[in-house]
């Protein structure tokens, strides 16, 4: 089986959780929980290969993915700590709107610290980088920018494409939607947009928006407050970034609802704040307030508390190996076999239980018509 030679962009804390995994997950015979799939048509954690990283952190840019993964900023927890020394130096990358105008006001220690840019312009910028790419022989390409960056994820994306390799967009910018074409025409795969977690707050409110709905029971009112003290909430403090992610965690929500039985104004789905303390912790409040038999009233709230980036982590590893396997079959434009249970905000939405026959499907290589039993080696516990 051939390695996946993967780059990634951002090397923060849910890169942090992506590259310890490949060694957590390391060994192919061990039975070890916390994947959604073992073996994803033939390719297991351990052929995935980090051979290029893009940063602009000076506590990051020079030193090897291996070292830069638990630099600050980074916060998450470190499970796995026996990580080998690479060969992989993390590369200066191109500010255009990665950076939040607040940064600043913050305490080193918790906030990003940019180095100058390297490049004179975008031009030399994304010649650098796509000479990276097409060097280090990069398969797939991974986006882990800070959420609002919305022209540097359009400038990765075509540094991507120039390199000719797959991408996976892991943020609330929506490449596949309007720069699906361009991956089509250049005969290359996107899987996105906006990754889901395994288990975290949007695919909770979905599986519960689904089952009010399913079991008769309209939702009037409901809201999803998540807390965090990571970069990515620090980040979002700027209200002006959270656009696109307002829209894709509710669209993900609201996709599971009867489209004509609810007001918009009564669902609030998003960011909420950011505690330092926290660290990579997350919080999610989240309130349903439903009609019962006979129109009584009745209400849920739930409690969330994870680590937000391993939660994460574990929903690209999918996503990285499935954009190979896109490759390897010549597939182009938006993955949706693939996206539709990986990612909020995919080209189209379906029920989670269908997306995930969808995702097995694609797994092990099924054609409509066709069906096909998973051996011990194919679509793992799919």
């Amino acid at each position: 089986m051939n390695e996946i030679r993967a780059a990634i962009i951002g090397i923060g804390n849910c890169a942090s959780s992506l590259v310890q995994g490949r060694f957590y997950y390391a060994d192919p015979n061990a039975e070890i929980p916390g994947l959604i799939t073992r073996d994803f048509a033939g390719y297991r954690p351990h052929h995935i290969r980090y051979v290029a990283a893009f940063d602009v952190d000076e506590r990051k840019v020079g030193l090897d993915l291996s070292e830069a993964i638990f630099s600050l900023p980074n916060c998450t927890k470190v499970f796995q700590r026996g990580i080998p020394f690479m060969g992989c130096p993390v590369k200066m990358g191109y500010i255009i709107d990665s950076i939040a105008p607040h940064n600043e006001e913050y305490p080193e220690g918790d906030r990003f610290k940019p180095l100058e840019n390297a490049y004179a312009n975008v031009g030399e910028a994304k010649e650098a980088i796509v000479h990276n790419l097409r060097e280090t022989q990069v398969d797939v390409v991974v986006n882990y920018l800070p959420v609002g960056s919305e022209k540097n994820a359009v400038f990765y994306a075509d540094c991507t494409i120039e390199a000719g390799c797959a991408f996976v967009n892991a943020i609330p910018v929506f490449l596949s939607k309007f720069y699906g074409d361009r991956f089509r025409e250049a005969g290359l795969p996107i899987l996105g947009d906006d990754i889901k977690s395994q288990v975290g707050a949007t695919i909770i409110h979905r599986v519960l928006a689904k089952l009010f709905e399913d079991r008769g029971q309209p939702i009037k009112r409901t809201y999803q407050l998540n807390v965090g003290g990571n970069t990515d909430f620090l980040n979002m403090l700027d209200h002006a970034r959270l656009k696109n992610k307002r829209v894709s965690k509710t669209q993900a929500v609201t996709s599971q609802m009867d489209p004509g039985g609810f007001d918009l104004r009564n669902i609030y789905v998003g960011p909420s704040d950011y505690v330092p303390w926290l660290n990579d912790r997350k919080l999610c409040f989240l309130r349903i307030e439903a009609e019962q038999f006979g129109g009584v009233a009745m209400d849920l709230e739930v409690r969330l508390a994870v680590e937000d980036s391993p939660n994460s982590a574990g929903v690209v590893m999918e996503a990285l190996r499935a954009a190979k396997v896109a490759l390897d079959r010549g597939l182009t434009g938006p993955i949706v076999e693939a996206s539709a249970y990986l990612f909020k905000s995919p080209v189209e939405q379906f029920e989670d239980s269908v997306a995930r026959e969808m995702l097995r499907r694609f797994a092990l290589g099924v054609s409509d018509g066709e069906e096909q039993f998973a051996g011990p080696n194919q679509a793992g516990n799919l």
